[in-house]
């Protein structure tokens, strides 16, 4: 669950974020400790000390003036080297300052490159908001081209708090923008639509290609999880949907009391409840053992008496009551809590604070905007030549109804909703899985279920290179990004050394950037500036 991941997130905001597209968020560190040294001997700023940069509201209209951008950072390895610029994109980033140390890949090309690293806190997250409110009438600077702006912006303009803070931009220091999920794919899409800004890229299970109807999400859980576990699901999943789109109101009733949903009115919300189980899988890393809760669901399916079932599972007789009472004994409760489960887990009630709470520092909502109007990803049933972990009954039409829940200022119906043609737009401008950009390096895992929205998705035939690599191992979502992933599974070390290799050649490569390549830009790529202005 997504506790593993933000600990404080209340447990009903947590479940109605499954509910809704789960975002592809990055994976936390281990918190820092302890004081902070340079190699010089010099006494630091805490790891957690804040900062703050003066960023445009706006790029295309500067006049509307600035909001403080929230950043953390480290000079602890540096000695004239690179500056890397991290965000962890859809979070409140102060959870995420273990991205200053070598924890994570960032800190480890710090070290091997006597570089300085930065956290920077994504726009219309945590505290660094240019609105007083996050209504969908605020939400207009909130778009993939404004938080590609800043990045340039932040790289060209900010003054760092180390010696010489004031000289370290683009045009005299290589920079190196580092990304995970998310974040990953802003990494590409930034490095695409602003080319003169960064030096490098590190891009883990970045998620470049925007896709409305991402059932994918599923296949490599499918496909990794044990085998006796998913057959059971299966066959749990097809007798619900058969269920379900019957007129059995007995049979109906029976299978939503099977897991102590019977006071959920609408069945589109029980077919997502039940998609929690999987969503678990996200939250698994290398280092994660057999008590995982999604290991610990698959035990419940199918240790019996002590027996583990086959490969082709116990069947639907044994594995349907198994998974209510793995439901019924604990994991309802943990979820929910004391709150009743309509309030929980149904989302048909638009009067509901999940949907009305508009105050800031909700990332929940942050993200759905960017949702509903740039990148889609909406986790729902397979088709039907597919074989299905999670219910049909689970449509694109269920996020659509959330999307003018949540903004209804905004969407008055579902037909307003602009996911489509703000997906064609994305992919279109920033590339997709068509990225091709020099200096780009790709990391991703097999057991992503982020992975086929990667260039490492199946049937994307993209070609590993010098100049943008791509290396895959075996980890989960973003494995690579994390210190620890590399010492427990050889595959994402692997990885992290390809990517270290990589930035070292390619920063001994780098010169300053001359102003006749700017000018020589292709049409169609916007020339940096210090401004940004949109043409």
């Amino acid at each position: 669950m997504l506790t593993s991941i933000f600990g404080s997130l209340a447990l009903c905001v947590q479940v109605a974020f499954a509910i809704f597209p789960r975002a592809p968020i990055v994976a936390l560190p281990k918190a820092p400790s302890g004081p902070v040294v340079s190699r010089n001997g010099t006494q630091l700023a805490p790891i957690d000390t804040v900062f703050f940069f003066d960023q445009l509201v706006d790029h295309t209209n500067p006049s509307l003036g600035t909001f403080k951008q929230r950043y953390w950072h480290t000079a602890e390895f540096y000695e004239t080297g690179p500056i890397i610029l991290f965000t962890p994109g859809e979070a409140n980033a102060e959870p995420f300052t273990g991205y200053l140390t070598n924890e994570t890949i960032n800190g480890q090309i710090a070290q091997q490159q006597n570089g300085a690293t930065i956290v920077l806190e994504h726009r219309y997250y945590g505290l660094s908001n240019p609105v007083p409110n996050l209504s969908g009438e605020n939400m207009k600077f909130h778009t993939i081209q404004q938080a590609i702006d800043d990045l340039a912006y932040f790289a060209n303009e900010v003054v760092l708090p180390q010696p010489n803070g004031d000289k370290l931009s683009p045009a005299t220091t290589p920079w190196i923008l580092i990304g995970g999920s998310y974040s990953g794919a802003l990494t590409s899409w930034t490095m695409v639509n602003q080319p003169n800004v960064f030096w490098a890229g590190y891009a883990s299970s970045a998620v470049v290609e925007a896709i409305l109807n991402y059932w994918a999400y599923f296949q490599p859980v499918r496909e990794f999880m044990p085998a006796n576990c998913s057959a059971d699901v299966e066959a749990v999943i097809a007798h619900v949907d058969q269920v379900f789109t019957g007129n059995d109101t007995t049979a109906i009733q029976a299978l939503k009391d099977n897991w102590g949903l019977g006071e959920l009115t609408f069945l589109d919300d029980v077919a997502s409840a039940l998609m929690e189980n999987l969503f678990d899988w996200q939250s698994l890393q290398p280092d994660v053992g057999p008590g995982a809760t999604f290991f610990e669901f698959c035990d419940a399916l199918e240790v019996k008496d002590g027996v583990n079932a086959p490969a082709t599972g116990w069947g639907l007789d044994t594995a349907l009551p198994a998974w209510g009472s793995f439901w019924n004994s604990s994991y309802l409760a943990d979820i929910c809590g004391d709150d009743d489960v309509s309030d929980c887990l149904g989302t048909h009630d638009a009067s509901a604070s999940f949907y009305t709470d508009t105050a800031v520092d909700n990332a929940d909502r942050s993200w759905f905007w960017i949702v509903c109007n740039e990148v889609g990803f909406l986790q729902d049933g397979p088709p039907e030549d597919v074989p299905a972990i999670v219910s049909r009954v689970v449509t694109t039409d269920y996020s659509f109804r959330q999307c003018v829940d949540m903004f209804s200022d905004v969407f008055a119906s579902t037909a307003d909703v602009p996911m489509a043609a703000g997906i064609a737009n994305v992919d279109s401008k920033y590339d997709g899985w068509n990225v091709s950009i020099d200096r780009l390096f790709f990391g991703n895992g097999l057991r992503d279920p982020w992975r086929e929205a990667t260039v490492s998705a199946d049937g994307v035939d993209r070609a590993s290179t010098a100049t943008q690599p791509i290396a895959i191992g075996d980890g989960f979502h973003t494995s690579d990004l994390l210190t620890d992933n590399g010492l427990v599974d050889p595959t994402v070390l692997a990885v992290q050394k390809q990517g270290l290799s990589f930035m070292k050649t390619w920063l001994a490569e780098w010169t300053p950037p001359s102003t006749s390549s700017k000018r020589d830009e292709p049409q169609g790529r916007r020339v940096n500036s210090s401004r940004f202005f949109r043409s």
